[in-house]
């Protein structure tokens, strides 16, 4: 009877090692609002990919957790004690130019948009939106990539287009919407009123508004005036 061949024994081969866990998107969440940011950061953290490092209540908080943390990218509300979401932005982004930054708001006028994108904000998302956007806009911001709804975006480039109002204007804008007179804003910013009533010129025809009533609708729905 033949003996059995013996089977050939090679190296012993190592065990395949796990694939790695891929890293998780790390975010900074402000909303001086803390039921949605509890809210918020709880969606969030259910998401295999990422994960809340730092929570804000008002603007100068998200810019000293920011320092702190690094996280990937920040959730940024415009509503914010302290320093508003605008100012938050821009200081974040001072100190770290390449900060990836995501607007996330209930405000939708034409400045509110204009400023936070001037500020360096990445993403433009309204407080409306589904949560498969908002994770979705989160990866697309992580990547590097930028994100605003196309009415949005069809408003931003109807802003570029007009006539800025000046800070004075501003001013005088937002006392007209107080109900004062030409007299009385004259008083209040201590000029002459003929320069009032020239300021009051200048905002009505940049605005395209009729009136003064008209200049304080349109001022109101494109963000210019806060109530």
């Amino acid at each position: 009877m033949l003996p059995l061949p013996v089977p050939q024994t090679g190296p012993a081969t190592p065990a395949e090692a796990p694939a790695a866990t891929p890293a998780r998107i790390r975010l900074l969440v402000a909303d001086d609002h803390h039921v949605v940011l509890d809210g918020l950061s709880t969606i969030l953290d259910m998401q295999a990919d990422l994960q809340v490092v730092a929570q804000a209540s008002d603007g100068a908080q998200a810019v000293e957790l920011w320092r702190r943390t690094h996280p990937d990218v920040g959730l940024i509300d415009l509503s914010m004690p302290r320093l508003s979401g605008v100012e938050a932005i821009a200081e974040i982004r001072r100190h770290e130019p390449r900060a990836k930054l995501i607007i996330l708001t209930t405000y939708d006028g034409d400045e509110d948009i204009y400023r936070g994108l001037h500020a360096g904000a990445m993403a433009y998302l309204l407080k409306d939106v589904r949560r498969e956007e908002l994770l979705r806009c989160i990866r697309v911001v992580h990547e590097g990539g930028h994100y605003i709804r196309p009415e949005l975006a069809g408003r931003l480039a109807s802003r570029l287009t007009r006539d800025e109002l000046s800070h004075r204007e501003l001013e005088v804008l937002a006392l007209v919407e107080r109900g004062l007179s030409n007299k009385h804003i004259a008083r209040e910013l201590q000029v002459a009123e003929g320069t009032v009533k020239t300021h009051v010129k200048a905002i009505l025809a940049k605005l395209e508004a009729r009136s003064r009533t008209e200049a304080i609708a349109i001022g109101v729905r494109r963000g210019l005036i806060k109530r």
